[in-house]
């Protein structure tokens, strides 16, 4: 059997599928089968360790971006993403796979688009409450789609409603769980406060980078916080937070991340009493299964069709607060921060609305439908 995995530009489209490959591994494992051959194929992966890790083989193919606005690289694009298809039909003419698994996004047209000429099965899958255009594109030839959010399924023709699965949204094994303890020790963090984590994302996020600098001197008086700033703004965040800093007593309770990785994920969700996030949805999903109390600040529309709505369909379902790019600002911050951490009830119940919204077997799910197809599909 094999398997192959496309989508990508950002963790969010990427770890979905890392978290099915290892509910695959364990589903052969339980029953018995033959070890599948799995493989991935677009542009750079997010995240190649990953693909090393779980013995998935990878295959480059370009495919350009489709920007929502105009740009010059919009037409560049389009002759990156011809290239991509051909390179893509030859990759899959080599391997010849049972089945393609797609988490959408640009990276996936040309892999997708290859797949439909050789009529390989597709499982396409979307974690958005509004479905990207690769996904709504692919699920029109789709063998099974699986969706992370229930809203989403209102966004495609009726006739695909008996191929369309509401699943969740497939998380690592290994960032399920947070760790109950530990947590300070290993962040070297002040144990008598509570603690905020600003998580921007995979990419980080600039515009709540700045808000959070120019209100960090007041903050730290109060709580620890711990901030994945992103690869591209780690230098520049530390370099202004030493000078906010500087005089500060409690410049210790301050800790900026590139990218965290799995273990201080775990460590700062174990003790995190509130997060304040972009709203793409695996961020959200991972917030939900952490059962964690959160704010969220969406991507203006302009900029992502996605997380304005992701998020206020996390707030309909009572598990979190959202406040738009537009009105960000030091004040506004605090003081929604302050108002949360002083009501331990209102924590709760975000928490446990969090917690309802996260369905923790999605990535097992995915895993059995991409299983079962495959296995249809395979020679007998």
């Amino acid at each position: 059997m094999r398997i192959v995995f496309t989508g990508g530009g950002s963790g969010g489209h990427f770890y979905p599928l890392i978290a099915v490959a290892e509910h695959i591994e364990d589903i052969v494992h339980e029953k018995r089968l033959i070890s599948p051959e799995l493989y991935y194929i677009g542009p750079p992966p997010f995240d190649e360790s990953a693909l090393l890790e779980h013995d998935i083989e990878y295959r480059a193919s370009p495919a350009g971006k489709m920007r929502q606005y105009r740009s010059i690289m919009n037409i560049l694009d389009m002759f990156k993403t011809g290239w991509g298809i051909v390179q893509s039909i030859f990759q899959l003419f080599s391997i010849y796979p049972d089945i393609i698994v797609s988490s959408g996004g640009y990276a996936a047209f040309p892999t997708l688009y290859a797949a439909r000429i050789l009529k390989i099965p597709v499982v396409a899958y979307d974690a958005d409450a509004k479905p990207g255009r690769v996904s709504l594109w692919s699920a029109k030839f789709a063998r099974w789609i699986a969706l992370a959010h229930p809203d989403a399924a209102k966004k495609f023709s009726p006739k695909l409603q008996e191929r369309t699965a509401i699943i969740g949204h497939p998380i690592r094994k290994e960032i399920e769980e947070p760790s109950a303890e530990g947590g300070h020790e290993f962040l070297k963090l002040d144990a008598g406060v509570p603690t905020l984590f600003f998580l921007g994302g995979s990419q980080g996020a600039q515009k709540i980078n700045e808000v959070l600098l120019d209100s960090l001197k007041e903050l730290v008086t109060r709580y620890n916080v711990v901030h994945q700033a992103g690869k591209a703004n780690l230098q520049e965040v530390q370099g202004i937070a030493g000078v906010v800093l500087r005089d500060s007593p409690h410049k210790e309770r301050y800790r900026a991340f590139a990218l965290l990785n799995t273990l201080a994920l775990r460590m700062t969700a174990g003790i995190t009493s509130l997060c304040i996030a972009r709203a793409g949805s695996g961020t959200i999903f991972e917030l939900a299964s952490w059962k964690l109390p959160c704010i969220l600040v969406p991507l203006p529309i302009d900029v992502s069709h996605d997380q304005t709505e992701n998020a206020f369909t996390f707030a309909r379902a009572g598990a979190a607060v959202v406040i738009e790019q537009k009105n960000l600002s030091p004040h506004v911050l605090i003081a929604e921060i302050d108002r949360i951490m002083g009501d331990a009830a209102l924590r709760g119940k975000l928490g446990e609305a969090a917690s309802k919204f996260a369905r923790r077997d999605a990535g097992r799910k995915l895993a059995t439908i991409v299983l079962e197809t495959a296995l249809e599909h395979e020679p007998k």
